[in-house]
């Protein structure tokens, strides 16, 4: 099995980070915009990198990676083979039709783009969780910076389709805010005004609002439960106004 360190980069938008420690001993860092924090983790837990993931090439997911092999010069960098001259080093290129490893599992690609038009998500199904990126955030979803309302909603339709209990990791501390703009929207929500307040709690403590659940998002998320690309970009472009 796989655990999951969140490691949060505050002053670089709200991003996280992410480190995977596999049981066979394999060490993952994924979307690495400021090594410094993720440095410091791995030092004090005695890790070294084999691999480095990578979901899209926006500069505070990606900035980090020429540190990250400076420092560990034997790790390699895994991430979208569409986004790859806008990366830099890609070691190893992938889409949809890859046949990729960690920690012994196989790593289900998703092309989900949308926030960009190469973005991907990585699906852990043994492990059971989502690295879900820009493409899927609590109670949001990413800027069509580059893509379509109708792409992302396709993306939306991919993730909605693995199972409930998947646990997601999304790249940025955004929840407070969603979960305001999920309330004007559908402020009758039992479940999503009970979340609020969960969420309120968490940010009073400075605590992360995520892993989330995709059970949770059918639930509560404005975006998750829109039907049709129509109303899915309905509720984007509110989302941009908000």
């Amino acid at each position: 099995m796989i655990s999951v360190t969140l490691v949060p980069i505050i002053p670089e938008n709200d991003n996280y980070a992410f480190i995977l420690e596999a049981d066979n001993g394999e060490v993952a860092v994924v979307d690495p915009g400021d090594v410094i924090p993720i440095i410091e983790v791995l030092e004090t837990r005695d890790l070294s990198p084999d691999v480095i993931l990578i979901t899209h090439h926006h500069w505070d997911h990606t900035d980090g990676i020429g540190d990250m092999l400076e420092q560990y010069p034997n790790a390699r960098v895994a991430g979208p083979s569409k986004e790859m001259a806008k990366i830099g080093p890609l070691h190893i290129l992938l889409d949809e039709f890859s046949s990729f490893k960690f920690g012994g599992e196989d790593v289900q690609i998703l092309e989900t783009p949308g926030h960009t038009t190469g973005h991907i998500c990585f699906y852990f199904a043994d492990s059971g969780f989502l690295l879900a990126g820009d493409t899927v955030f609590a109670l949001g979803c990413g800027r069509l910076l580059e893509g379509t309302a109708e792409q992302m909603f396709d993306s939306f339709q991919k993730i909605k389709a693995l199972p409930d209990d998947t646990l997601i990791y999304c790249g940025h501390e955004y929840t407070s805010v969603n979960a305001k703009f999920c309330l004007s929207v559908d402020p009758d929500n039992a479940a999503l005004n009970e979340r609020f307040k969960e969420i309120k709690s968490l940010r009073a403590k400075k605590e992360p609002t995520i892993p989330t659940t995709l059970k949770l998002e059918k639930d509560t998320s404005a975006f998750m439960r829109a039907d049709t690309p129509d109303a899915f970009a309905e509720i984007r472009k509110k989302r941009d106004a908000f």
